[in-house]
């Protein structure tokens, strides 16, 4: 059996690889269908596989495995190899995001059914998955930075897949930059393991954390500072790269360029949930730095409260999902810091159902709506679009967390773990994702209610064509909304109070908050009850009736109250003003350096001085030498004699 796991391990990479090398090389020749089909099946049969593996490492309670492929390299005693670790850690994220990704590629034949480049984003969004794959399923560094790597590439592509467009263009290189920051502190982090560890695979590095926790290395200023800190911080500036989170949050929302498929892909299960895994997976590393653990609760309540303030205020349906999973993700990153890296995995994986849901959805709109997606000019879809109104009606409970669908058990054992907490940051932790519940409620609401009730405000041409999304762009929707409705309530007790992750997640005893509030959990019902003697719930429902109250019994006082509150609402507009700092600041002033190097450097030392310089040197003293040649002879005669006496000077004096 463990053989044929082996084969299978390799096929759940390989397949999506090669239906993405078929659509990309060859889609001129197997045409559109030839394209969509050749990705789905080999992405729907790595779904499959993976489901084999986790019945086998799961419910069979099979052998974890952790097994080189090939070795890719030796270096200096070093090897770099390309290998597999496949635990109930890694097995649980290859479900979830290969299943996600089956659903959203079959969406996108609905969606991107007369795009010119249709054959082209078929390959890309199949390499996607293939990239994320060899990430959650590393059994090293290299392989995971390989990965980490593949899948920011990737986004570059997909954010500017409509290479027309100045915007997307814009949006790509911005995520690109802002990931290649946190990517380096990322590759920091890792130098740092291989100087110390002297590997880079994963068992190697955990065995030997213990007896290098107390360790202190030398920085700037001479000042001693803790090894697993430095390595921790490192690692962890590459997951707020990856994970948008503040203050390189500033790429997500313009990812938004992007068609709608790929944005559910990259926020639901693939790109911004590598940094929330790869702290899970490095749970080994980060329990024996507090200092790191603060830093990652004070980075997460901070994003999760002040990106959800922004959803509030934007008009286009993609940026408020989009706000929406920056905050989300701040929510996995407070659960990170607290040493709950259950409830955090716990919360991706049903955050991946419910946001995927919630993008196709608003998907399923902006193609009935000819790809408006200004909620200003929608409302009362309900009436035309009943499957895709339920569906997102789902998604927008799971969200906000309201009792028995999958969200509300997820975010609800966060804030409980936070709370629970003893490290320094976590009251300030547990007081911003309280107060994002409500916020959270509101602008989730908001949506919905501006989409698809009150009155219609679309044009008379749009309103007249209106209807129900075609069936293969509902069609995922219905199986997306499954989940994200009751795998919640399955998954709660295991994910959370038992032990199933095992080995695959450390935890010191100091620092087992979810042991802790597991000692009342009683099932879910008990789960349920408990919620409403919390403040959660009613924050929830308090969003939900502020949001009704706003945007459908009193739909001009949002209005009255942004002008009276002008400069608040001009700072959410302005987006706290990253925008302006990074363009015109970071960006404008590494320009205004550039063109400062290049005149000191390439005009005036370069070309000036080296290659003009030179060039004028030469043709000074070939001028002085010309005027030595005459052309007579009785000069030539007379030199010669000249020179013949000085060297009998030297000769006699020297």
């Amino acid at each position: 059996m463990a053989d044929n796991m082996e084969t299978i391990y390799l096929c759940i990479v390989l397949f999506p690889l090669l239906g993405s090398i078929i659509a990309g090389l060859f889609g001129r020749y197997i045409g559109r269908s030839g394209a969509h089909w050749v990705t789905i099946i080999g992405v729907g049969v790595s779904s499959i596989l993976s489901l084999i593996a986790y019945k086998y490492i799961v419910f069979d309670n099979g052998d974890i495995y952790n097994g080189t492929v090939y070795q890719w390299l030796v270096s200096g005693g070093i090897s770099l190899e390309i290998g597999f670790l496949i635990d109930r850690l890694s097995v649980t994220m290859m479900v979830v995001v290969s299943f996600v990704s089956w659903m959203i590629h079959i969406y996108t034949i609905g969606y991107m059914h007369d795009d010119p480049g249709y054959q082209r984003f078929f390959s890309y969004i199949s390499l996607f998955t293939f990239a994320m794959l060899m990430l959650v399923m590393s059994n090293n560094f290299m392989q995971l930075f390989f990965g980490w790597e593949g899948v920011g590439l990737v986004s570059y592509l997909l954010i500017g897949f409509w290479f027309k467009r100045e915007s997307a263009i814009f949006a790509s290189l911005k995520a690109f930059l802002a990931n290649r920051i946190g990517d380096f502190g990322f590759i920091l982090g890792i130098a740092a393991v291989l100087m110390y560890f002297n590997t880079l695979d994963y068992w190697e590095i955990f065995n030997s954390a213990p007896s290098l926790a107390d360790e202190k290395v030398m920085l700037i200023g001479g000042y001693e500072w803790s090894l697993m800190s430095v390595i921790c911080i490192c690692l962890f500036i590459g997951a707020m790269g990856k994970s948008a989170q503040f203050p390189l949050h500033v790429w997500l929302p313009d990812s938004m360029e992007g068609p709608t498929p790929i944005s559910a892909l990259i926020h639901a299960a693939t790109m911004v949930t590598a940094g929330i895994f790869m702290v899970a997976r490095m749970s080994p590393l980060f329990e024996y730095s507090e200092a790191a653990l603060n830093l990652v609760l004070v980075i997460g309540a901070i994003t999760a409260f002040f990106m959800g303030l922004l959803g509030l205020v934007q008009n286009d349906i993609k940026r408020v999902i989009a706000y929406s999973t920056l905050s989300q993700l701040g929510y996995m990153t407070v659960a990170l810091g607290a040493s709950a890296y259950a409830a955090a995995i716990f919360h991706l994986v049903t955050h991946a159902f419910f946001k995927a849901l919630l993008f196709l959805a608003a998907g399923a709109v902006i193609i009935v709506l000819h790809h408006e997606q200004d909620m200003r000019k929608m409302g009362g879809l309900y009436k035309y679009m009943p499957i895709t109104w339920f569906t997102c009606l789902i998604g927008a409970l799971a969200l906000i967390g309201f009792p028995g669908t999958s969200g509300f058990f997820s975010k609800d054992a966060i804030i409980e773990a936070v709370h629970a907490s003893t490290l320094p940051a976590a009251g300030f932790a547990y007081g911003a994702v309280l107060a994002c519940v409500l916020i959270t409620a509101l602008y989730t609401f908001r949506l919905f209610f501006l989409v698809f009730h009150g009155k219609e405000r679309m044009d008379n041409e749009t309103w007249s064509h209106l209807h129900e999304a075609p069936a293969v762009v509902w069609g995922p929707l219905a199986v997306l909304a499954l989940p994200s409705l009751i795998i919640g309530a399955f998954l709660v007790g295991p994910l959370l109070f038992g032990d199933y992750f095992g080995p695959a997640i450390y935890v010191l005893h100091d620092h087992n908050v979810l042991a802790e509030i597991g000692h009342e959990y009683h099932g879910v019902f008990g789960f349920i009850l408990h919620a409403f003697l919390q403040p959660p719930v009613y924050l929830a429902l308090a969003g939900v009736f502020f949001a009704w109250l706003l945007y459908i019994r009193l739909p001009d006082l949002p209005e009255k109250i942004a002008s009276k509150l002008k400069p608040v609402h001009q700072v959410l507009l302005n987006k706290y003003g990253f925008d302006d700092f990074n363009q015109f600041v970071f960006a404008g002033g590494a320009r205004l350096f550039g063109r400062a190097l290049w005149q000191i450097g390439d005009v005036k030392l370069i070309d000036g001085l080296v290659v003009n310089g030179s060039a004028l040197s030469v043709r000074w003293f070939s001028g002085v030498i010309r005027q030595i040649q005459s052309g007579y002879l009785y000069h030539y005669a007379f030199a010669m004699i000249l020179a013949l006496l000085l060297l009998i000077f030297i000769f006699v004096h020297y």
